[in-house]
């Protein structure tokens, strides 16, 4: 019987051993998937800075092409894909990007009293990790509580001021105005 004990304490043993193997994995793999999880975040919020400021310099550019005392801001984010206004057609967009955030193009529109989009931002209440070294341009985004604090807002002079009532744009990203 010695050796058959000696035997099943070597199983013991292997099966402890296995146990405590699989638990470091296991917290191993924990670890990682948390490092992966906040990296694929900044990546998207990296993202979100580039496709706001590339809606941002559309609505600028389009507010640049306007003629004459006719409409200056677009009515509908299609309206920066292929301007009509003039007979010289004009791209001030390369498509509707979608929100890295929600994964869809379901951004929220920043308009004036008239109707003619000034901005966008995110619908994600997501908590950003990024709260500062956003630069001059967006320093209101430090106090965002969520991605739809990061308004977008284009630097264009109106006839007709953003409504009061509507998204508050962030200390340092406000239409110039006459």
């Amino acid at each position: 019987m010695t050796g058959s004990s000696a035997a099943s304490r070597e199983r013991g043993f292997t099966y402890i051993a296995l146990l405590l193997v699989v638990a470091i994995m296991g917290v191993w793999l924990s670890a990682t998937a948390n490092v992966w999880q906040l990296r694929q975040q900044r990546e998207k919020e990296k993202e979100l800075l580039f496709i706001g400021q590339q809606f941002q310099l559309a609505i600028e550019r389009y507010a640049r092409a306007s003629q004459g005392s006719g409409r200056r801001l677009p009515l509908r984010l299609e309206d920066l894909l292929l301007d009509e206004r003039t007979l010289e057609k004009r791209r001030h967009l390369r498509r509707i990007y979608a929100d890295p955030m929600t994964g869809d193009a379901d951004w929220v529109l920043v308009r004036q009293a008239d109707g003619q989009i000034i901005g966008v931002h995110s619908l994600s209440t997501e908590v950003p990790l990024k709260k500062a070294g956003f630069g001059a341009k967006y320093s209101g985004f430090s106090d965002a509580s969520s991605y739809a604090d990061w308004v977008f807002l284009a630097a264009v002079r109106t006839a007709t001021p953003p409504p009061g009532n509507s998204v508050p744009a962030p200390p340092g990203v406000v239409p110039r105005r006459p």
